[in-house]
């Protein structure tokens, strides 16, 4: 129990000592229009309220990631929760904030046209497809989790409820952002936020005892994966996602003041981290050992381990939960990924968003590409989007520091997560089974000398050649 409050204690002084570090680096202007204010359209571009700006993103952005991730990563051992924490605070929360307050002061630009900014039209080329890509990517994983698991529970085959949920989404993508997303998903925001607490709270008045070792840094991990790359890559959503990047910018169009970042954008990822660490620490404290976690993930994955954990600490209601996480909270994820990468296409094919007629017409192809992708192998879209995911939060964590760089602000508190996670990527992408599969002997050194290098194309070149539209953001 000491650990998980040090964890929580220090997540929440993060927000308040780092986060204020973070603003003041950046630079706020509450004296400034937002785009929510300049560009309201009444179907992207709405102004909402703070709070309820705090519980979409903070839903946008977690869906099943603080879940699944968490519990995965229980399976290394207490230092999964260093990561969460650590990772929360200087590298998440961090890359939050800048995907968002960039995208407010870009006109609440999708972060393509964020990276280009600072890298480049090449770099925007990149990012349009990559971020499409991983939406997609995105959208058919939180579109067949929840299918499978309501045929099995209805009976009911799964291709009809993918149908039926890949409905939904297409509504929920073309219909303005305050009808259904703005209305409801504060209500799921709070409820999973409930769900995790409440969860805790059973696990301590339960006769399991919280996860009472000391912290170490020994993998305890029953298969013996590596702690580098893999901790990484597995605990994405709760310490550092690139996903985020993609969703940041649908809230950063609803804000009404500038100064209200901080809260909306770095809060929401220490929120989502206390969700992961009460996550992990169920992981490592419901089950007797790392083997005994594994062993039910076996049989189900983190679907089973949500189930059997929330039915056995909270009852009939906590089946209900798990349902409603396991079924809901994706679905949220993913309605908002077809939404985002809508957006994205839009703003490469300078398609106006207002008219119904054009938001179908990039709706309607999108989402036949999704379903031809939802007929692959979900393991391997899995894997796939996990790299994918943390190569989009280097793009972005680069592209906020040599904005840093640009404007002669202290950059480091982006070039160093960046480095690191550039090192943890490229390793990953070289060692892995959906990558080249070389020895991680091999791949890990290649991952920290191309990290290096980046790093001093960075420091040498950095700013350099940077869009001149991008002067316009510190007006």
């Amino acid at each position: 129990m000491l650990w998980f409050l040090l964890g929580v204690c220090t997540l929440i002084a993060g927000y308040f000592i780092y986060g204020k570090v973070i603003e003041r680096i950046f630079g706020i202007k509450p004296e400034r229009q937002t785009p929510a204010i300049a560009n309201n359209d009444g179907v992207d571009y709405v102004p909402m309220s703070t709070k309820k700006v705090y519980l979409v993103q903070l839903l946008n952005i977690a869906g099943l990631g603080p879940i699944f991730g968490p519990i995965l990563g229980a399976l290394y051992g207490p230092v999964a929760l260093l990561w969460i924490v650590f990772g929360s605070i200087f590298a998440g929360a961090v890359h939050d904030y800048f995907s968002g307050m960039l995208s407010v002061r870009a006109g609440g630009a999708s972060v393509p046209t964020v990276v280009g900014r600072e890298l480049g039209k090449g770099a925007k080329h990149f990012m349009n497809g990559f971020a499409v890509l991983l939406l997609l990517l995105v959208g058919v994983v939180f579109t067949l989790g929840p299918a499978k698991l309501l045929g099995n529970l209805s009976g009911t085959s799964v291709p009809v409820w993918v149908a039926i949920i890949f409905g939904y989404y297409m509504i929920a993508t073309i219909v303005p952002i305050d009808k259904i997303i703005g209305r409801f998903y504060p209500l799921f925001g709070a409820l999973l936020v409930f769900m995790s607490v409440g969860l805790l709270v059973g696990l301590g008045l339960s006769d399991k005892p919280f996860y009472s070792s000391g912290i170490t840094l020994e993998n305890l991990h029953p298969k013996d994966l590596p702690l580098w790359p893999l901790l990484f890559i597995t605990i994405a959503c709760g310490a550092l996602s690139g996903f985020h990047a993609t969703q940041s910018p649908l809230m950063a169009r609803c804000m009404e003041n500038e100064s209200n970042g901080r809260f909306v954008f770095y809060g929401a990822m220490i929120g989502e981290g206390v969700i992961a660490l009460i996550w992990a620490t169920l992981g490592m404290s419901f089950y007797d050992s790392p083997e005994a976690l594994n062993a039910t993930l076996a049989n189900g994955g983190p679907a089973a381990v949500v189930n059997e954990v929330s039915t056995s600490l909270l009852g009939a209601v906590g089946g209900l939960l798990a349902i409603l996480g396991v079924v809901v909270l994706p679905i949220t994820s993913g309605d908002t990924s077809f939404r985002a990468a809508r957006l994205i296409l839009a703003d490469f094919l300078n398609f106006d968003q207002k008219p119904i007629a054009k938001r179908l017409m990039i709706a309607l192809p999108m989402f036949v590409v999704g379903f031809f992708i939802s007929k692959m192998d979900f393991n391997v879209i899995w894997r796939y989007f996990g790299w994918a995911n943390q190569m989009t939060a280097v793009m972005m964590l680069w592209t906020a520091a040599v904005w840093l760089k640009r404007h002669g602000k202290f950059h480091w508190v982006c070039t160093i997560p960046a480095t690191f996670m550039t090192g943890v990527v490229n390793a990953y992408l070289l060692s892995a089974e959906i990558g080249f599969g070389l020895p991680l002997a091999i791949a890990g050194p290649i991952g920290i000398a191309s990290s290096a290098l980046v790093l001093a194309w960075i420091l040498l070149r950095g700013g350099k050649g940077a869009a001149t539209e991008a002067v316009a953001d510190q007006a």
